[in-house]
């Protein structure tokens, strides 16, 4: 069964401001993949499971055609809202029932979303959709981050990962696709010509409040301030007070970098 956990106009709010493309390092990884296999075509690529459409832009000087999906209408319309390229659409749609002819797409992409898909139904839209020597690339941040700033690294990824515990027992079961580095997301694609890379690194830059809210996106926080909103409320202003401390700063305009691990699936359909 799919997890629906961002459908909220808040949420969808949260993830426009705060979500981010897939860093540089991933982006040349994928592209490296499709040179490699010689995929015939760059006509139409697919982001499923776009949100906010940060991940859907990226692709745009590539592929012809890019159309970015996703269940929930708060999230379409704000990737809708946003600029964007004329090569680029948005359509509201679940994963498992992509709206596209059979063997019509060149690339699927899916970036920080598989996890909470109906795996075995979305693979096998992913095999019917995808041309013969298509390519699909899986992929997500892991849990692995860490908070840099000047010599607190330490105190603030300790900062961090006490907020993401306190949060943790709201974590959605699907969770697991991520804390196993997609072995199981691997295991499920269908093709024989696949690959998992978990060692992808990359750094995105912060403010301490953009920081806070990508905290603030994370769907077991939501979760968290809807079951429990003054304690929920409370941890993040007392991870708000800490890190600021710990910086030695007043401002919440101060930049920080949160540097985190990627892992990936790649795979290409060879009839």
């Amino acid at each position: 069964m799919a997890a629906r956990l961002f459908e909220g106009k808040d949420h969808a709010a949260f993830y426009k401001k705060y979500r981010f493309s897939p860093p540089q390092k991933l982006q040349e990884t994928i592209f490296s993949y499709l040179e490699k296999k010689k995929v015939s075509a760059f006509q139409l690529a697919v982001d499923v499971g776009c949100g906010s459409g940060q991940s859907t832009l990226w692709l745009a000087k590539r592929f012809e055609k890019v159309v970015g999906t996703d269940i929930s209408e708060a999230q379409v319309e704000e990737a809708k809202q946003a600029a964007h390229p004329p090569n680029v659409s948005y359509l509201v749609c679940p994963a498992e029932e992509l709206p596209f002819e059979d063997n019509s797409v060149d690339f699927i992409m899916a970036f920080a979303a598989v996890h909470w898909f109906d795996l075995p139904r979305f693979m096998k839209e992913v095999e019917r959709v995808l041309k013969p020597s298509g390519c699909v690339a899986l992929s997500s941040n892991t849990l692995d981050m860490q908070v840099h700033y000047k010599d607190c690294t330490e105190k603030l990824t300790e900062i961090y990962n006490e907020f993401r515990v306190r949060s943790f027992k709201y974590a959605n079961d699907k969770v697991r696709f991520i804390e196993d580095d997609y072995k199981m997301v691997f295991d499920a694609l269908p093709f024989q010509d696949k690959q998992r890379i978990t060692d992808i690194f990359g750094a995105v830059p912060f403010t301490v409040a953009g920081l806070l809210g990508y905290f603030q996106s994370f769907s077991m926080y939501q979760t968290f301030l809807k079951a429990e909103p003054e304690a929920a409320k409370s941890l993040l202003q007392n991870t708000e007070k800490r890190l600021l401390e710990a910086m030695g700063v007043s401002s919440l305009e101060t930049p920080v970098e949160m540097r985190m691990r990627h892992a990936s699936v790649l795979g290409c359909k060879n009839s």
